[in-house]
């Protein structure tokens, strides 16, 4: 289980919208998931038409459980949102959390115990957090693997980001807690001048911090939350629904890329003991056979003693009496040809995402479960996304394509159900002059 608290100690950046409609995009995709609300003023609920009277049970009930020995289970207080989307809500309550919990020790452990009962339920958790640094933000940093900051396109939010990104470091040091923090724009109106700057100043500052996906000013998703709807069951068209799923797709696209490396990194260390271990066999192996070969030849003439060590070891193969079973190593010459490494690659291909040059040949893969059309248009085909369709693979959700390129540098985006975007598996970008980025291929 992924577990993402959504923090930012400033107010008024989102953070309440990033994590009900990101929670909502991540279950549309079949992932199931878990959204948990750590601020006292409970908008997660609001935002999902839970009546607050009807909250018997919420989050604060849970933490507070596990002070008194008489823990509560999560799944005593969740809301079924949607076939995978649940809801465990917050209540005024959390607000004397930190007070009651003082002198107690491990309290800043309390939402990790309780997530750890159910990291097999769920593939996805999601916390919002509340404005503030508090011992409710120590709890969501020490349960979390990942941290999203959501940053509005505003003067101030560009001039608090560094203090921000500093203060989290602070925090996962007090709370020796590894995670990983990536910085969302949100609120982005490309409209303003002022937000196409601050924009760039981002990019140029935090690139390496930073979603490609950006979440566009939208006033469907203020209109949504009132309606105590997500965004894509209010609007499925919105551009705010897009950003969303798009959001959701980076992240999946993420953790896909992480679990690929944990794999293969496994699997080097896996083939690195079998190697070692072969060798010490060999090594204990070889001085075995010479002293039994010396017992059972004791008489050895001092001619034979000059012989060369080739020539020894080709009459103990010949010998009738031997008991050393002596495996030949077959000549080069003889050895099956294995196939390259671009005829695995390309074997194996449509388990990978991105782009990749096999030979003479760019080939594209990405992973899109709900498209219906998926299309590549750029520089190698003047921009004409009906010039490059992409082919999918059976009913996995990925697409791929293949094109014969010359040498030289192309930009070039995706074109998903008639929505232009970045590629999400191609971290190379720049910026267009719309705004938004362009992935970039080069070809040497």
């Amino acid at each position: 289980m992924k577990t993402i608290a959504v923090v930012n100690q400033k107010g008024g950046c989102g953070k309440t919208t990033v994590s009900i409609n990101l929670a909502s995009a991540l279950a549309e995709a079949g992932q199931r998931v878990l959204l948990v609300d750590m601020d006292p003023q409970s908008h997660c609920a609001v935002g999902l038409a839970v009546p607050e009277e009807q909250i018997e049970q919420s989050i604060y009930d849970v933490l507070i459980s596990r002070s008194r020995n008489e823990p509560i289970k999560m799944t005593e207080i969740l809301w079924q949102i949607s076939d995978r989307l649940e809801l465990a809500p917050a209540s005024l309550d959390l607000s004397a959390f930190e007070q009651q919990m003082v002198g107690i020790p491990e309290r800043e452990c309390c939402l990790k115990e309780a997530l750890s009962e159910m990291k097999e339920d769920y593939d996805f958790t999601i916390i919002d957090c509340p404005p503030a640094v508090s011992l409710l933000t120590f709890n969501a940093l020490r349960a979390a693997s990942d941290v999203i900051v959501p940053v509005e396109t505003g003067y101030f939010a560009l001039h608090g980001l560094s203090k921000q990104l500093e203060t989290l470091s602070i925090l996962c040091r007090r709370c020796s807690q590894q995670v990983n923090v990536k910085v969302v724009a949100s609120m982005y109106d490309i409209r303003t001048k002022m937000a196409r700057e601050i924009l760039a100043e981002l990019r140029s500052h935090f690139d390496d911090k930073m979603f490609k996906t950006i979440v566009s000013f939208n006033t469907k998703l203020k209109e949504a939350a009132s309606f105590g709807q997500p965004i894509s069951e209010y609007d499925p068209a919105s551009k705010g629904r897009k950003d969303f799923s798009a959001l959701a797709e980076e992240i999946m696209g993420s953790q896909a890329t992480q679990q690929r490396h944990e794999f293969v990194n496994s699997l080097a260390e896996q083939l690195e003991s079998i190697s070692a271990t072969a060798d010490e066999l060999l090594e204990a192996t070889k001085p075995a056979a010479e002293i039994e070969e010396v017992v059972e030849t004791p008489e050895i003439e001092e001619t034979e003693l000059q012989l060369s060590e080739d020539e020894f070891v080709s009459e103990e193969m010949t010998a009738e009496d031997t008991e050393i079973d002596v495996i030949e190593e077959p000549e080069v010459a003889e050895e099956p040809v294995e196939p390259t490494a671009e005829e695995r690659a390309a074997a194996k291909l449509s388990d990978y995402y991105g782009v990749s040059q096999i030979n003479d040949a760019v080939v594209f893969v990405t992973l899109y479960p709900r498209a219906q059309i998926v299309q590549i248009a750029g520089d190698f085909n003047n921009w004409q996304p009906e010039n490059a369709p992409m082919q999918k693979v059976g009913d996995t959700g990925v697409w791929q394509t293949k094109m014969n390129l010359p040498q030289g540098r192309y930009r070039y985006r995706l074109v998903v159900d008639g929505q232009w975007q970045q590629d999400p598996y191609n971290e190379v970008t720049e910026l267009n002059p719309f705004g938004g980025f362009n992935s970039v291929l080069e070809i040497k």
